[in-house]
């Protein structure tokens, strides 16, 4: 059903694989694409389990919007492993203005097609993601 604001569909692939990744495990990121002409999101990329967080960041185009799911591991200062499921809303400033108009209507209702997401992010350039910015925001 697509959202009155944007009218974005959210493909049945994005929850699928966005369970996968919650319930299973079975992919470290997600980056999702909205595809204009079907308005609708899309999966663009999956991350392999064992893939590091600069395999996700290079797969995030330098000139377009996208939003992300990453799954970030980490321990507790009591050495406990944890994990964190980050929504990544990828806004960089080179984008054009109506792809970045799209992604910042749609965000909210994509969002909450994607049950079980811990943390959002806002980026428009690669240092308001880095890893130190997880790491404050994991905990």
């Amino acid at each position: 059903m697509a959202n009155a604001a944007s009218g974005m569909a959210v493909h049945d692939e994005c929850k699928l694989k966005f369970m996968e990744l919650k319930t299973k495990r079975t992919h470290r990121f997600i980056i999702f694409k909205i595809e204009e002409k079907q308005k609708e999101v899309i999966v663009e990329k999956l991350g392999e389990p064992a893939d590091s967080y600069e395999d996700f960041t290079s797969n995030l185009p330098a000139e377009e919007c996208r939003y992300a799911v990453y799954d970030f591991d980490f321990m507790t200062e009591e050495n406990v492993p944890k994990s964190r499921i980050f929504f990544i809303a990828w806004s960089p400033d080179t984008a054009r203005v109506r792809s970045k108009m799209i992604y910042a209507s749609s965000k909210d209702r994509f969002k909450r097609e994607l049950d079980g997401i811990q943390v959002e992010l806002q980026a428009t350039d690669p240092s308001e993601m880095g890893l130190d910015v997880f790491k404050s925001r994991a905990n």
